[in-house]
C-alpha cells in the first residue's frame, strides 16, 4: 500500500467541523502540517445545502445554558463547552474573515449574501492560506496507533500522523463509523432526527401549503410537545414546530415505527376554558354571521372551512343556529385536531442523526478520546444533535475549536 506523508494533525471528514477544526488549529498554531481526508468527491456538501442553499451558519443566542436548550442529545456537555466558545464568538470569527452574518426574525443567522458559496468560499480560501492539504475520494478505513501517532489507512493508501480528528458528520449507516468501533469507541444507536411527519388520514391534503404561525403540535399520552409554526402538506405535516418536536422525540418515534397520534393545535390558545368561552360568546354577539365567511382567530380561510367541516356544520349556517354539540367539535379541532400519523419523511441531503459516538467516551473539555490519547472528535459524529435553527453547525463550529486548541497546545 502506498504511503503518502507524514502530518501533524490528520481530520477525516471534510465538512463544516473538519474544515473550521483544520483552520483553528492552523491558526492557533502557524505551520501545522494538516491533512483532510474526504471519502466522497465533494467538500462541505451540508454547508451548500443548509437553509436553502444559503447556510444557517448559527442561531442569533448569545448566553451559553440558554444556548444548550435546544439540543435533546448533548445538551450538558454543550452548556460547558460554549463558555469555551458559543454563537458570538462564531460570529466575530467571519466578521473577522470580511463576512458579516444577519439574524432573522426567528432568530436564524445568515451570510448577508444568502449564499452558501460565501461560507464555502471562505473556508477554501482560509485552507489555502494556511496550506492544509485535501485528499478527496479518501474513505478512511483503519486508524492503527503507533507508540508515538497513528497510521491512517485508506481503501489505496497510507498516512501517518501525529493526531487524529474524527469529524465524519452523522450518517444513517452504522458502516460508516466501522473504522471508529475499531479504536475501541461505543456507537449509540444511529436514528434520524429533523424529520416531517406523513399523514395516514390524508384529511388535509388538498390544503398543501396552508400553514399557521403560531400553533401546538403534540404526541398524545405524552409530555412532547413544541410551538411554532405549522405546515400541511402532502404527505403531512411540517414546519418549524413539527421538525422540532421530531427532533426531542426523535428516539420515542423510532421505538414506534413512526406510528403516533398527533394533535395540533391550531391556534396560540390552548385552554380548554378560554377557547369554549370565545366561542359561545362569538355565538350571542354575531348570531347572524354565516360560519363558515369569518374564519376565526386569524386562521386561513380554507383550514377555517375544513375545521368546519369536520365539526359537521352544514354550510350556509349561521352562528345563532350552532348547536352546543357541533361546537364543542369545533373547538376539540381547533385545539386538539388528530392526526394519525404513520411514517416520515426525511430529506436525505439534510439528514441529522441522533446517536454516534459515546459522550461518555470522550473529554468534553478537549474533545480528545478517553481511550486513544490523541484521538479527537467534533461535529455530528458525537452523539449530539440539536433542533433545526443554526444549532446542529453551532455544535460543529464548538466542538472544532475546543478540539483544535488543545491540538495545538502540544
Amino acid at each position: 500500500m502506498p504511503f503518502l506523508g507524514v502530518f501533524d494533525l490528520i481530520i477525516i471528514g471534510g465538512g463544516a467541523a473538519g474544515f473550521f477544526g483544520a483552520i483553528q488549529a492552523a491558526e492557533m498554531r502557524p505551520g501545522l502540517k494538516i491533512l483532510i481526508l474526504e471519502k466522497s468527491n465533494k467538500l462541505l456538501s451540508k454547508v451548500r445545502i443548509s437553509g436553502g442553499g444559503r447556510c444557517n451558519v448559527t442561531h442569533y443566542c448569545f448566553e451559553p445554558t440558554t444556548l444548550s436548550h435546544h439540543y435533546p442529545r448533548g445538551q450538558k456537555a454543550l452548556k460547558s463547552l460554549f463558555r469555551k466558545y458559543q454563537a458570538k464568538d462564531v460570529v466575530e470569527w467571519f466578521e473577522n474573515k470580511g463576512i458579516k452574518l444577519k439574524a432573522e426574525d426567528d432568530g436564524r443567522m445568515f451570510p448577508v449574501t444568502d449564499n452558501s458559496a460565501t461560507i464555502i468560499d471562505c473556508f477554501l480560501r482560509e485552507a489555502r492560506r494556511h496550506n492544509i492539504k485535501i485528499e478527496l475520494n479518501a474513505g478512511v478505513t483503519d486508524i492503527k496507533p503507533l507508540n508515538t501517532g497513528f497510521n491512517v489507512i485508506c481503501d489505496k493508501t497510507e498516512f501517518r500522523t501525529n493526531k487524529v480528528l474524527i469529524a465524519t458528520g452523522g450518517h444513517p449507516n452504522t458502516s460508516s463509523y466501522s473504522f471508529i468501533k475499531n479504536t475501541g469507541h461505543t456507537i449509540l444507536p444511529l436514528i434520524p432526527s429533523l424529520f416531517t411527519l406523513n399523514d395516514s388520514q390524508k384529511q388535509f391534503k388538498d390544503l398543501m401549503g396552508v400553514a399557521v404561525p403560531n400553533g401546538m403540535v403534540r404526541i398524545a399520552g405524552t409530555k412532547f410537545h413544541q410551538e411554532g409554526p405549522i405546515l400541511i402538506t402532502h404527505w403531512g405535516l411540517s414546519g418549524p414546530a413539527v421538525i422540532k418536536l421530531s427532533a426531542w422525540a426523535a428516539e420515542y418515534f423510532h421505538e414506534h415505527r413512526y406510528e403516533a397520534t398527533v394533535l395540533i393545535g391550531w391556534i396560540p390558545e390552548t385552554r380548554e376554558e378560554v377557547v369554549r368561552q370565545f366561542l359561545l360568546g362569538y355565538k350571542v354577539t354575531n348570531g347572524k354571521r354565516k360560519i363558515y365567511s369569518y374564519p376565526l382567530y386569524e386562521l386561513p380561510q380554507r383550514l377555517w372551512v375544513r375545521l368546519c367541516e369536520l365539526a359537521e356544520i352544514e354550510e350556509g349556517k349561521i352562528w345563532g343556529e350552532l348547536a352546543n354539540k357541533n361546537l364543542n367539535k369545533l373547538l376539540e379541532l381547533l385545539i386538539r385536531c388528530p392526526f394519525t400519523i404513520k411514517g416520515k419523511t426525511t430529506f436525505k441531503e439534510e439528514f441529522v442523526t441522533c446517536g454516534g459516538v459515546d459522550l461518555q467516551e470522550v473529554n468534553p473539555e478537549t474533545m480528545e478520546s478517553k481511550k486513544v490519547k490523541n484521538l479527537f472528535f467534533a461535529g455530528e459524529v458525537l452523539n449530539i444533535d440539536g433542533e433545526t435553527g443554526g444549532f446542529n453547525f453551532q455544535a460543529a463550529w464548538t466542538t472544532a475549536f475546543v478540539a483544535a486548541k488543545k491540538i495545538s497546545e502540544d
